[in-house]
């Protein structure tokens, strides 16, 4: 621990928030909008765009594990170990981001737009978001070593994520969106393409900004000394040694399933509030609503996680994040407001997880620490960071599968006309069935897989302490 660095404070939390507030106006404009930009602008099938995004995410696991290694191996600078990912990073994501969402190809052969989403979504995901976020989240061990500091980091990580999906949710529905005259006389909210790149563009300039606040703000406390063998276990070893990890491999699972329940939530509300209720206004009122459940979850999450343990009040919040869905499911509201209400009932259960998740990989972190007798922050994160992927990939591909399943026609989509019947009840059974069953599953493995509860916890950070302090840090 280096004496010379001045004491972690709410500068270090700030400047943490700012960095997922970077990652996630890029992540967040990705999960919202790129399946409905491609099916509604340029006519690509959603299962098309579903199957890209899940092929992706096999070459993560080539690049997380390599960045999580390319970290490890990095020099301590006096800026830290892993703040100089930040910087060099921050504008190579922010322009593949950009360069994802063109309306002005919309005109090309369907080939060459199919061609150009695979090209440009793995030169975002599988590279630029990979070289920075990786960095990003590794870097929370090295800023303290003290477990309610490593929770207030969580907890403002997400609080960052949730600034920037308020701001997408918010302004992209109202900005994105014009309301079109049918044949029939009827009113449609339909997808503007040009206004998607605009705002594109935008969002990844304060991407840019974020992130250079996150580096300027941010310092790095914690030094791991180098061990004999600067290279390090092989990545054949370390993949070993974590499918022995239950902590880790749990953790995984948790995280796919997790990501698979939300981002499914977050994906369909570009068809379920445009199509389903025909009010893109409401999209954007339930970003709203949704932060407001959030923040309450914020309020709560640390002295509950604190009193009853991380894992432990994450199996009671998935629960009820799952009951709320379920009713939904039941009473399929004809008001779109009281949809928009019961969302934000479960974005307060869910919003409980998502406040302690990130504590819990650096407890997984140190866990490995101990039985491994090396400290892997970055490999360990990037598996972390690469089952996060999976999720995303996953609920994308679902999602995507799902609506060409029901039979949602992109044709349509792209001529501004009405979806069957069908269809739009099929719209409401992905929105809220899928996600239930995914909070339910994701409870479950906390409770019976994942060991890290309470107790283990904190006998974890004893034996810690004990070892540094042998070890002369």
């Amino acid at each position: 621990m280096g004496n010379n660095k001045k004491p972690f404070g709410m500068k270090d939390k700030m400047g943490y928030m700012f960095g997922d507030f970077g990652n996630d106006f890029t992540f967040i404009l990705s999960t919202m909008i790129l399946t409905k930009f491609y099916t509604d602008v340029m006519g690509v099938s959603a299962a098309i765009v579903g199957t890209i995004m899940m092929l992706a995410r096999f070459v993560d696991a080539f690049t997380d594990v390599t960045m999580g290694r390319i970290c490890d191996r990095s020099k301590v600078t006096p800026a830290g170990k892993f703040k100089p990912w930040i910087l060099r990073m921050c504008i190579p994501v922010a322009i593949a981001s950009f360069l994802m969402y063109q309306s002005g190809l919309a005109g090309l052969p369907t080939n060459a737009k199919i061609v150009y989403l695979a090209i440009t979504y793995l030169l975002w995901g599988s590279f630029c978001y990979t070289g920075i976020n990786i960095p990003y989240g590794s870097m929370a061990s090295a800023i303290s070593a003290n477990p309610d500091d490593r929770q207030s980091l969580s907890t403002f990580r997400t609080m960052g994520g949730m600034l920037a999906g308020m701001v997408i949710g918010i302004l992209l529905p109202i900005l994105a969106y014009e309301k079109v005259e049918l044949a029939d006389g009827t009113v449609k909210e339909t997808l503007i393409g040009s206004k998607v790149t605009i705002a594109a563009g935008v969002f990844s300039i304060l991407a840019i900004v974020c992130y250079l606040l996150c580096y300027k703000m941010v310092t790095e406390r914690v030094v791991v000394k180098p061990s004999e063998d600067q290279k390090g276990p092989s990545v054949g070893q370390m993949l070993k040694s974590a499918f022995t990890n239950r902590a880790l491999i749990s953790i995984i699972v948790a995280s796919i399933v997790m990501l698979l329940a939300q981002l499914t939530m977050q994906n369909m509300a570009a068809y379920i509030y445009p199509d389903y209720y025909n009010s893109a206004t409401a999209q954007s009122l339930s970003t709203v609503l949704m932060m407001v459940g959030m923040i309450v979850a914020a309020i709560v999450a640390k002295p509950l996680a604190k009193k009853f343990g991380k894992a432990e009040v994450s199996v009671v919040s998935n629960f009820f994040a799952a009951g709320v869905m379920i009713v939904l499911w039941l009473i399929r509201p004809e008001s779109v407001w009281v949809y928009c209400g019961l969302q934000m009932i479960c974005w307060l259960g869910l919003g409980v997880f998502s406040m302690v998740s990130w504590a819990l990989i650096t407890d997984v972190i140190d866990y490995s620490e101990l039985k491994n007798g090396i400290r892997e922050d970055g490999s360990v994160y990037a598996m972390y960071s690469f089952a996060r992927k999976l999720g995303q990939a996953l609920a994308a591909g679902l999602s995507g599968w799902l609506l060409t399943g029901i039979g949602y026609s992109s044709k349509a989509a792209a001529a501004g006309q009405v979806q069957t019947p069908e269809v739009l009840s099929g719209i409401y059974n992905i929105s809220t069935l899928l996600p239930a069953l995914g909070f339910i599953l994701l409870a479950l493995v906390l409770w019976l897989w994942y060991p890290l509860h309470k107790n283990q916890v904190d006998a974890n950070v004893i034996a810690l302490q004990e070892k540094h302090a042998k070890d002369g840090e």
